[in-house]
């Protein structure tokens, strides 16, 4: 039998050797989350009171009180009668089909992590567009977050913080978080440089020419990373059902290794009435922003 050659076969690390430093990172990795786990979840509790509480709040009151609430914010948001009806038709079906508290769930879970994306995702992508250093060094940051398996995810945060909501909420934001930065960064870069000389003319400083012209031109850009944010944190909910995050992700998940076709059908249902309803509504809700700054008054 011919010897192995280097041409041939590619030469690998010695299997001792991988396993040592394997060895050596678990184990570093192990004594980290002991050291620093409490007070690592400890920083945490004020967030996973919050979305305790709001998870609460929706499931606590009246359904009809929620629906009602959410349909208004609809139309407030679109000011479409259609739209808001059709979320309304969907909610009532949801309901009726016994999905309702799961659903609040998710919604719970999803409105929490959009909102920190935002605020977490935002002010990062205005520091990317004024200074290159930053985007450098968030560039690839944000390629390895988009790249990476969800699954992924799970591994270093289950083992620093256990199961549970906060776990699987920072997976979310992580896996969700990278549009809005990008498009944030991409929409103010894009702005007309001669706006940007006019408004200098003026004698606007520049914190004045990021809230007052920047940020508004920007605005379509940063409204479609929101709600890529949005469909990438709703694509997760399964995935984070995993590590027991209650919602429509795990009667999904409990169809799947119980071959429950119609509970994984009309849960999948249900997360895809909830994307429509956040990308409609938040469609809308851009398209009227931009009529208005333009002077179109809706």
């Amino acid at each position: 039998m011919a010897e192995k050659s280097w041409l041939t076969e590619f030469p690998e690390m010695d299997r001792s050797d991988l396993i040592s430093i394997r060895k050596t990172l678990d184990s570093a990795y192990r004594e980290f989350s002991r050291a620093y786990g409490d007070s690592i979840e400890a920083f945490f509790d004020p967030l996973l009171s919050f979305l305790s509480g709001f998870e609460q709040l929706l499931l606590n009151s009246p359904w009809w009180l929620v629906l009602i609430s959410i349909t208004g914010l609809a139309y407030a948001a679109s000011r479409s009668w259609k739209l808001s009806g059709a979320i309304a038709l969907s909610l009532l079906a949801i309901g009726y089909f016994g999905m309702w508290e799961d659903t609040m769930r998710t919604l719970s879970m999803i409105t929490v992590c959009t909102v920190l994306a935002i605020m977490l995702g935002i002010p990062i992508g205005i520091l990317m567009a004024r200074s290159d250093k930053v985007q450098k060094v968030f560039t690839p940051i944000l390629d390895v977050m988009q790249t990476m398996p969800a699954f992924v995810y799970l591994i270093p945060v289950v083992m620093l913080l256990g199961i549970g909501k906060i776990p699987g909420l920072i997976a979310v934001i992580i896996y969700a978080i990278p549009p809005v930065i990008r498009l944030t960064n991409l929409g103010i870069r894009l702005v007309d440089k001669e706006v940007l000389e006019a408004s200098t003319a003026f004698g606007a400083s520049p914190m004045q020419r990021l809230v007052g012209v920047q940020l508004p031109l920007a605005m379509p850009n940063i409204m479609a990373g929101i709600n890529q944010t949005i469909m990438m944190a709703l694509a997760m909910v399964v995935i984070a059902s995993m590590i027991g995050v209650k919602g429509l992700g795990q009667p999904v998940l409990k169809s799947i290794t119980n071959q429950y076709f119609t509970l994984g059908l009309l849960n999948g249902l249900a997360i895809v009435a909830l994307a429509i309803m956040f990308d409609r509504v938040s469609q809308a809700w851009a398209k009227r922003s931009q009529q208005y700054r333009e002077g179109s008054h809706v």
